[in-house]
């Protein structure tokens, strides 16, 4: 008994260092918290466009966006190219001054949990054709989120953005997308200027406190002018009130 007790342990410390070993190895070198960050860091959402010569929207995968979560809100894209025939087809949807859309889903961007990011709808944008095909697939997209992470519109531009006619290689100018990416979270409005006004009535308080002589009423300040003026009309009213008497007198003496 007492010998099989030293055997039981070094039996139990292999069972151990081997579980212990599997586990690291299973880990692939990487820290505990790296498979959460990949995992919760972010997630992808597909960005698909539509090129149609009769205008109807027939939407594909054009490349996936990647949103990131946390205060700073960024993403990434992944693209394909275009094929030989979506070539041709944009070229000629270009010609009759044709629609360019896109559409990306309207997710919450701040979820960490998938079964959270449920898509409501779509969030769509288009341009001119013919200024897709004219700016070599150069163009600028836009993500528009609210105070809570959903994303709430989307824009495109290109760059340039205007039609003119020039002609475009299909195999050299319209194989490769060159995007440029931004989301822009909300801005804040100014807010009343309430402490500067508050500020700048207290200074005029002080002001006044310190001058006992702006306080003073309009007739205290004026009296010099006010009163010569006064005594002047007052002056120029008896006047005319004896004058009137004696000419009265006049008229009606002459009466008898």
């Amino acid at each position: 008994m007492a010998r099989s007790l030293p055997f039981n342990i070094a039996v139990v410390c292999s069972v151990l260092l081997f579980v212990c070993t599997t586990l690291v190895c299973c880990n692939n070198g990487r820290r505990v918290g790296d498979a959460l960050d990949l995992e919760f860091g972010g997630f992808s959402v597909p960005l698909e466009h539509s090129f149609e010569i009769d205008d109807v929207a027939k939407f594909e995968v054009r490349g996936a966006l990647v949103l990131k979560a946390g205060r700073e809100p960024s993403a990434s894209l992944s693209q394909n190219q275009l094929s030989g025939e979506d070539r041709t087809k944009l070229k000629e949807v270009a010609a009759v001054d044709g629609l360019y859309r896109i559409r990306v889903p309207r997710v919450f961007r701040q979820t960490d949990r998938q079964i959270e990011r449920q898509m409501e709808g779509y969030l769509t944008a288009f341009v001119r054709a013919c200024a897709m095909v004219e700016s070599h697939l150069s163009d600028s997209i836009t993500l528009n989120t609210d105070v809570s992470g959903y994303l709430i519109g989307v824009s495109i531009v290109t760059l340039p953005g205007a039609c003119r006619g020039t002609e475009v290689e299909d195999e050299v100018d319209l194989e490769v997308f060159n995007t440029t990416l931004r989301v822009l979270p909300p801005v804040n409005a100014p807010g009343p200027e309430t402490a500067l006004f508050l500020e700048r009535i207290e200074l005029e308080s002080e002001k006044k406190a310190k001058n006992p002589q702006e306080q003073k009423s309009f007739f205290a300040k004026y009296w010099m002018y006010i009163v010569p003026l006064v005594l002047f009309l007052m002056m120029s009213g008896a006047q005319d009130q004896s004058g009137g008497g004696a000419g009265g007198g006049a008229a009606n003496g002459g009466g008898r």
